[in-house]
């Protein structure tokens, strides 16, 4: 599911109505009698019962409860990419030589299709009066409140007399560590350079002093050919961006800021030295809220996940680090930074509800079920994108089933692509004796269960590693050394 801000043409948002005005019954009129009687001044000074009914009813009007609001409507029909399995099942054979957007899994915001005005209207409705009763329920609370201190002899209330004008964080804090973050987190706009003017808003960080900006390849990669990409900072600054390289496999972006001096790049971590139950800060611009901020904890590590366009034509995949710390829409490209203010990771990915669908048709939004590509990782491709414009992708030279049905490993396939070989000759497998039909269960220490997982393990390598490959043929294990080959952009 990634967080992109797509369709942003024809998308405004319909005035809600005001709310209708409440009218105020009359007073009953005072007694004449005791009109005539009293002197202008104890008129001024005595109030009527009359005048004390007229205060009560205000205040009683004004936190009338407002009538109820129409449920917003159900998204659109069909059921959503991905709910038949998670995550959801990539194409038969990885395809990630192209350029385009993942749009199941990933983070960046991506606005719905334009709706009807009365879908909009309904939404904007819901705000509207949650916003009405809160400031119904403040204004009757701060009434009862007046009265009461209109009879009270000593106020409860203590005042924070030694609070400085200027308060300090201290090193450490989540807020110390977002004031030094944020002027390094921009928040992206790309729109597409075709007839449909595809688009969206995402986040990025920057990489280096020399105005590298890294993001998620499926933020940008609508307006990679003749589009146009504008960057702002936190402090309002925008610059324009080109697309430097695009790595569709790995999910990887960088961009390079035109014209812009004094940057500071954030502090990169060691994503392999991360443990379960590090705290966790990310920053991005949820469903298009830019510098927002929220924390949680690393919840797991090594996660394979298969991130999508949601026809299956296109997927990612990474061994994600897992975080409960709030990713939604909008996200997409962000850093995840740990206690120390050091990146571990790009928010890419979220798992959303069930009911929520994928980020192209219903918007789900945070279950604290998010993913970061781990940083090192990130590292390694960005470097090769700003070296060369094209990533490089470690391989072993055989096609895997990514049949996810079950979880005895990662079969090597009885056929390759077009009917060729499993098994390429003279490739990495076919040096180490691999053949069709065996089972890979293991890579070096890491549990294999299926040909996504795989994937994503190979490419946390770089071409000309050596790994251990742990595989069952006819019931015996055995292991072998395999040196990773090399695969580039096609």
């Amino acid at each position: 599911m990634s967080t992109e801000n797509e369709g942003n043409e024809g998308n405004e948002v319909t005035p809600a109505p005001s709310a209708p005005s409440v009218p105020v019954p009359p007073a009953a009129a005072p007694d004449a009698n005791h009109a005539a009687e009293a002197s202008p001044t104890e008129q001024r000074q005595q109030p009527t019962s009359a005048d004390q009914q007229r205060t009560v009813s205000a205040d009683q009007q004004h936190t009338a409860p407002l009538p109820p609001v129409p449920p917003p409507p159900a998204g659109a029909g069909g059921e959503p990419a991905g709910a038949g399995g998670w995550p959801p099942a990539p194409p038969a054979v990885p395809a990630y030589a192209q350029g385009g957007g993942g749009h199941e899994w990933g983070a960046s915001y991506q606005q719905p299709a334009p709706v009807p005005a009365r879908r909009k209207g309904g939404l904007v409705a819901a705000v509207l009066v949650a916003a009405l009763l809160a400031g119904g329920i403040g204004g009757g609370v701060g009434y009862w409140a007046a009265e009461r201190n209109d009879s009270a002899v000593d106020s409860t209330t203590v005042s924070a007399s030694d609070t400085p004008a200027n308060l300090k964080r201290e090193p450490g804090t989540v807020a110390n560590i977002a004031a030094n973050a944020l002027p390094s987190v921009v928040t992206i706009d790309a729109q597409g350079g075709g007839a449909q003017g595809e688009g969206g808003t995402g986040t990025g960080f920057v990489y280096d002093k020399q105005g590298h900006i890294l993001t998620n390849n499926h933020v940008v990669a609508s307006a990679a050919d003749g589009g146009r990409i504008q960057v702002t900072f936190s402090d309002g600054k925008k610059y324009e961006a080109q697309v430097v390289g695009l790595a569709q496999g790995y999910d990887v972006a960088v961009l390079k800021l035109k014209n812009a001096s004094g940057l500071k790049p954030l502090p990169l971590g060691n994503s392999e030295r991360v443990a379960v139950g590090d705290s966790t800060i990310a920053i991005g611009a949820p469903f298009g809220l830019s510098n927002t901020v929220t924390t949680g904890i690393v919840s797991a590590k090594n996660r394979p996940v298969a991130s999508g366009d949601g026809t299956g034509s296109k997927n990612s995949y990474m061994s994600a680090l897992q975080t409960d710390a709030s990713i939604n829409p909008g996200n997409s490209g962000g850093p995840l930074l740990d206690a120390r203010g050091a990146v571990i990771g790009i928010n890419s990915a979220i798992k959303p509800a069930e009911s929520g669908g994928g980020l192209g048709g219903g918007q789900g939004g945070s279950i604290g079920l998010g993913f970061a590509i781990p940083i090192n990782q990130a590292k390694n491709v960005a470097d090769q994108l700003i070296k060369t414009g094209k990533a490089v992708y470690p391989m072993i030279g055989a096609s895997v089933s990514l049949d996810q049905s079950t979880s005895d490993g990662a079969q090597i396939s009885q056929e390759g692509v077009g009917g060729s070989s499993p098994v390429t000759k003279g490739g990495p497998a076919d040096k180490a004796g691999l053949r069709a039909g065996d089972v890979i269960t293991r890579l070096d220490d890491r549990p294999i269960d299926s040909g996504p997982t795989l994937i994503s393990e190979i490419w946390t390598h770089k071409p000309g590693d050596t790994v251990k490959l742990t595989y069952k043929r006819g019931g015996d294990e055995r292991t072998v050394d395999v040196v990773l080959g090399s695969k580039g952009e096609e």
